[in-house]
């Protein structure tokens, strides 16, 4: 996975990785290697928060408590993934977990909540621990299925 250095030098290098990870979900079924090769990934379609155009993120996933979270740490980078700000603006998605798709709404967990759904996911995940502690709050977003009549 591109470091958060090397995206700031390059930006086309995180567009190139994500780019091979999407190929290799849908490759597979969604089961991916590399980095992801221990996590549970899902592929994410955002809208463009400015451009309006669709954006496919390859993210890691974690369910508590039956619920879909995803996490937007960046490596602990001082700033939040672009997709933050795009699931701030335009809060329906796509989200395709192994051959499931399917609509959803991201809805940004804040306060208390999230900082209790946040430590439970780093007990999870343990390597979220270990990146860069950035000034900014690591926000936390829930997944949750459209309702097919809504």
């Amino acid at each position: 996975m591109p470091t958060h250095a090397e995206t700031q030098a390059n930006p086309r290098v995180l567009e190139d990785f994500n780019s091979a990870v999407i190929e290799e979900f849908r490759a597979t079924g969604g089961k991916v290697g590399g980095p992801f090769a221990d996590s549970a990934v899902l592929l994410l379609t955002t809208t463009g928060a400015r451009s309006g155009q669709q954006r496919q993120t390859p993210l890691e996933y974690f369910t508590v408590d039956d619920r879909i979270l995803i996490v937007g740490t960046r490596g602990g980078a001082p700033q939040n993934p672009a997709w933050v700000h795009n699931l701030r603006a335009h809060p329906a998605v796509r989200v395709e977990i192994g051959t499931d798709a399917y609509d959803a709404v991201a809805l940004e967990i804040t306060g208390a909540e999230r900082d209790d759904v946040f430590a439970r996911i780093v007990d999870i995940c343990p390597r979220i621990d270990t990146y860069p502690k950035p000034a900014r709050i690591i926000p936390v977003f829930e997944l949750r299925r459209a309702c097919p009549h809504s």
